[in-house]
């Protein structure tokens, strides 16, 4: 993991769970708790990775983005400024009781985005989704169902508007 030692204190919240792998980069201001990054990823300022979150390899994620539990993120997916991740189609503050949900009252769904994928700013993914490889979702798209491989979505809700989206490097 990189810090830079030039700032004596250091504004992440990391907790013991999380496993970093190689040249990991943490800008300031970061939580992450019971997830998983892979090599060479940067993560930017103001972004929280929840637990049994899977960060694969050579990723960035932009800052001000909120990856819920439930994501898998491949290897080499760039993620934009301000992506929300969602888990839950129903939310709700309370049960049917009256008192606070807890994790036996509601379904986890979970997102998978493919290697290669590419993620515009402001974008929105709902739970239950996936995102194939090399495919690019535009800037301020809500994505409530799946994108196929090479293909560009945008919109609200997201849809295809490019099917010959270049492969990934």
């Amino acid at each position: 993991m990189h810090l830079n030692p030039d700032r004596p204190q250091d504004f992440r919240r990391i907790a013991p769970d999380v496993r970093l792998g190689e040249r990991v980069q943490l800008h300031g201001f970061v939580n992450l708790y019971g997830c998983e990054i892979g090599d060479d990823t940067r993560v930017g300022c103001f972004v929280e990775i929840q637990k049994g979150v899977k960060i694969g390899a050579c990723c960035k994620i932009s800052s001000h983005t909120f990856i819920c539990e439930g994501v898998t993120v491949e290897s080499g997916v760039f993620i934009g400024h301000g992506v929300v991740f969602t888990n839950d189609r129903w939310p709700r503050a309370v049960n049917a009781a009256g008192r606070p949900q807890c994790a036996d009252d509601w379904q986890l769904l979970p997102i998978t985005v493919h290697s290669g994928a590419s993620i515009g700013s402001g974008a929105t993914i709902l739970g239950g989704v996936t995102i194939g490889a090399a495919a690019m979702v535009g800037a301020g798209s809500v994505v409530t169902r799946d994108v196929p491989p090479g293909v560009t979505v945008a919109g609200n809700p997201a849809r295809i508007i490019d099917s010959h989206t270049p492969a990934a490097p």
